[in-house]
C-alpha cells in the first residue's frame, strides 16, 4: 500500500484540527489565530461512535437519536424510491496542480514557468474545447469521458482574493460552500437538513475513518463507515449460532435501554439498534466466513489504497438498493507537492483517475450511471511557478470536475494565459467561482433551490452542469 506524503505543516495541522472536530470526545487541538473552526464543530448535536477489530462506524445527528421503529421505516422507504439523483463528492487533498492536470503546452509562456515539471507537447490527449491544454497522460482516462462528453472541466475554479493559501482555510470555505470562517455546517449537511429525513443516516455518507466537514448537519443524522465489507462486531471466542445469539441480544438490550425513561439509557440503546441495524443493511457486502475481501470489480487500481475500495463500494451499495443520497470519498493520495512533485504527482494522480474512470464504468455497467453525478475538488492549485525544489507551493485557482452520464461535458470557466490570466500575486485568476459550482449542481442536479443552502446564491451566476 502506498503511504501518502505531504511536506507540508499547515496541511498536517488541517488534518489533525479535522478529526478532532469528526470524533465524539476527542476535543480539538489548539486552533491558531485567524484559523476557522471546522465544520461539524460546536453544534448541539449528540453522536456515537463504535469502534473494534475490523469495524468503524460512526452516526451523527441532530437532537435526540431515534426509536428503533421510525428508524428501520426511514430505511425501509427511502429504499423504495431507488432512482433518487445522488451526488458524491471526491475530494484531491492537498491542493493538487492543475498545470499538470491540464497542462498549458500551448501557452508561450509555459516553459518559463515550468522548466523542470514542464511536459512536451504530445505528451499527452489534447483537451479538444482548448488545445492550449493538454491532459497528464496518467489523466487520459477523463480525456476519454470528456470525449464521450461525460466530463466537465473547470480548468480555474475557486474564489476572489485567496490572499491567505492556506490548506485549513481554503479547504473550509469549500466544505462549507461559503467565505464564512464562522459557518459550522457543510454545503451538503445543509441540503440533506432541508431534504432529508430524521430516521436515514445514510442519506449523507462518508466512506472515511472519520466525518468530512461538508456533510456536517444541524438537524438531520448522517454516517461514516470505512468500508462497508469491514463493518461487523466481533467478540473474543464467539462464531457461528452463538454470534447469532449475541447480535440478537445486542438489540434486544438496545431495545430495552431505548424505551427506558433514563436518558442515558435510552441514547445507548439507541446507537446498539441503529449500529445493529446497519450491520444487517451491510451484511450483504461482508466475506464469507474465512475468506478474503472480496475483489474490488473490474478497472479498479489494485494497489491495496482505500479511495478505489471505498469508490467501489459507493457503487455496490447504490446497486443494493440503499438510500444515499450524498457520498463524499477523499483519496489516498496527497498533492501538496512542494518538492520532488513529479514522481509522486504522476503515481498519486494515476490511481484518482484511474478509480474515478472505473466508478464511472461501474456505474454504467450496473444500470446507475443516469443516477449519479461525482463532482472533484480540491481546496486551490499550485504557483505556476515551479520552486526550486522541482516542487510547487501553495497558489489560487485550481482544477476541479464533474463527472456523469448526465454532466453537461464541457469545459466550465476559462484558460486565460499565464500573460494575463494571473493575480498580483503571481497565480492563476479563477475564472468559475465554486459557490456558482454548487449553486448549478444543487438547482440542476438536486432540484434544490441554492439560496435555501449556499450564502449569498441570489449575486452568484450559475453555469451549466448538467445536459
Amino acid at each position: 500500500m502506498r503511504q501518502p506524503t505531504c511536506s507540508c505543516n499547515d496541511f498536517d495541522r488541517a488534518q489533525l484540527l479535522r478529526r478532532g472536530a469528526a470524533q465524539a470526545g476527542r476535543g480539538l487541538p489548539v486552533i491558531e489565530p485567524g484559523m476557522p473552526m471546522p465544520a461539524g464543530t460546536g453544534l448541539n448535536r449528540r453522536s456515537f461512535m463504535l469502534s473494534a477489530t475490523g469495524m468503524l462506524l460512526s452516526v451523527y445527528g441532530a437532537g435526540r437519536l431515534l426509536d428503533t421503529a421510525a428508524f428501520e421505516a426511514g430505511i425501509a422507504n427511502a429504499a423504495s424510491t431507488p432512482n433518487g439523483r445522488v451526488l458524491v463528492s471526491v475530494y484531491l487533498q492537498g491542493g493538487i496542480d492543475s498545470m499538470s492536470v491540464l497542462c498549458p503546452v500551448g501557452d508561450p509562456l509555459y516553459s518559463t514557468y515550468r522548466k523542470v515539471l514542464g511536459l512536451p507537447e504530445g505528451a499527452g490527449p489534447t483537451f479538444t474545447e482548448d488545445p492550449r491544454l493538454q491532459w497528464h497522460p496518467q489523466a487520459a482516462p477523463l480525456a476519454t469521458l470528456h470525449a464521450e462528453g461525460k466530463v466537465s472541466a473547470l480548468p480555474t475554479i475557486g474564489y476572489t482574493d485567496p490572499m491567505n493559501q492556506s490548506h485549513f482555510t481554503s479547504r473550509h470555505y469549500y466544505e462549507v460552500g461559503a467565505m464564512d470562517a464562522n459557518l459550522l455546517t457543510g454545503w451538503l449537511g445543509r441540503y440533506l437538513d432541508v431534504v432529508g429525513t430524521a430516521d436515514n443516516p445514510l442519506q449523507g455518507l462518508c466512506l472515511d475513518d472519520s466525518l468530512q466537514p461538508a456533510l456536517a448537519t444541524a438537524k438531520v443524522p448522517v454516517a461514516t463507515i470505512d468500508l462497508p465489507s469491514d463493518y461487523s462486531f466481533y467478540a473474543e471466542g464467539v462464531w457461528g449460532p452463538p454470534q447469532d445469539l449475541m447480535y440478537g441480544a445486542f438489540r434486544s438490550l438496545g431495545e430495552v435501554g431505548v424505551r427506558s425513561g433514563d436518558v442515558g439509557l435510552k441514547e445507548s440503546g439507541q446507537a446498539a439498534v441503529m449500529s445493529t441495524t446497519l450491520r444487517e443493511q451491510l451484511l450483504p457486502f461482508q466475506p464469507a466466513p474465512n475468506a478474503t475481501a472480496p475483489a474490488l470489480p473490474a478497472g479498479y487500481p489494485t494497489a491495496g489504497d482505500s479511495f478505489p475500495a471505498r469508490m467501489a463500494a459507493v457503487a455496490q451499495m447504490l446497486a443494493a438498493g440503499l438510500p444515499i443520497t450524498c457520498a463524499t470519498v477523499t483519496t489516498d493520495s496527497v498533492f501538496d507537492t512542494h518538492e520532488s512533485q513529479a514522481s509522486s504527482f504522476t503515481s498519486g494522480l494515476g490511481e484518482a483517475v484511474q478509480t474515478l474512470y472505473a466508478f464511472q464504468r461501474d456505474l454504467e455497467a450496473r444500470g446507475l450511471a443516469d443516477r449519479v453525478l461525482t463532482v472533484v475538488w480540491s481546496e486551490f492549485g499550485r504557483r505556476p511557478q515551479e520552486n526550486a525544489s522541482a516542487g510547487t507551493d501553495h497558489g489560487a485557482a485550481g482544477c476541479g470536475f464533474v463527472i456523469g452520464e448526465n454532466a453537461a461535458g464541457k469545459m466550465i470557466g476559462e484558460w486565460q494565459g499565464l500573460a494575463s490570466g494571473l493575480d498580483s500575486l503571481g497565480n492563476l485568476t479563477e475564472t468559475a467561482d465554486f459557490r456558482s459550482l454548487y449553486c448549478s449542481v444543487l438547482e440542476q442536479w438536486l432540484g434544490q433551490d441554492a439560496a435555501q443552502i449556499i450564502p449569498g446564491a441570489s449575486s452568484l451566476p450559475r453555469v451549466t452542469v448538467v445536459q
